[in-house]
């Protein structure tokens, strides 16, 4: 590193296979929008998801084409939603998922935590049970074991015994366990509002500022404030 040159100190997004790729593309442009660095690394089976949810592809080759399509689509579907993320992209760097010799591989790597959103079950047992059998699972391990935050969006239902008890693993090896579910205090009149509002959540959990749902203030009512009927 030059002199006078700020380390650089991403958040790391792992992308699984569940349902729920609206939910890491909101987390993503969130992080984005806040001047964040991120790490990403999306798993085999969660290309497959975002291919059948959305309709795009994520390839290695072209990550970086592939990555601005997704983030500036919709949670409904639809292209062109948000703006074109190109400059912003320069905070991002990718790495494959069966790169195990990536740097988010090891704990001297500098980072500030990783965000597993959305978390299949297969990947809630896999880091509760320290497989690391991709890069993904390799660094929630690294995260949890330097003690760094570690924020597990779980998108399956319903969840049996094994799950839930890996569920608990995680939580007592410090990982903050958050199930996405939507809420609609805040006034949710389309599908992005109940998407964001998960998103949010995850990055309350990170500790990262947002303006992506209304809070609860006390006041009954203050979530169909401004709804049409």
């Amino acid at each position: 590193m030059k002199p006078g040159q700020t380390q650089r100190r991403p958040w790391i997004v792992g992308v699984s296979g569940a349902s729920g790729t609206p939910y890491a593309a909101a987390v993503l442009r969130a992080l984005l929008e806040a001047g964040e660095s991120v790490d990403l690394v999306v798993s085999r089976a969660s290309r497959l998801t975002l291919l059948d949810e959305t309709g795009l592809p994520f390839r290695d080759a072209h990550w970086r084409s592939d990555l601005r399509e997704w983030l500036a689509r919709g949670a409904d579907g639809k292209p062109g939603t948000f703006d074109a993320f190109e400059g912003r992209l320069d905070a991002v760097r990718h790495w494959s998922a069966g790169d195990l010799a990536a740097g988010p591989s090891s704990g001297s790597y500098p980072a500030k935590g990783m965000l597993i959103v959305p978390a299949s079950t297969a990947c809630v047992a896999g880091v509760a049970l320290g497989l690391s059998k991709d890069l993904l699972q390799r660094a929630a391990s690294v995260t949890l074991k330097e003690g760094r935050r570690l924020v597990v969006a779980v998108r399956e239902t319903p969840l049996n015994g094994p799950t839930l008890r890996h569920l608990v693993s995680l939580d007592d090896a410090g990982a903050i366990v958050l199930p996405a579910s939507p809420a609609f205090y805040a006034g949710a009149t389309h599908i992005q509002d109940l998407v964001d509002f998960v998103a949010g959540r995850v990055l309350d959990a990170a500790g990262v500022e947002h303006d992506l749902y209304r809070r609860w203030e006390g006041e009954l009512g203050g979530g169909s404030r401004g709804s049409t009927t």
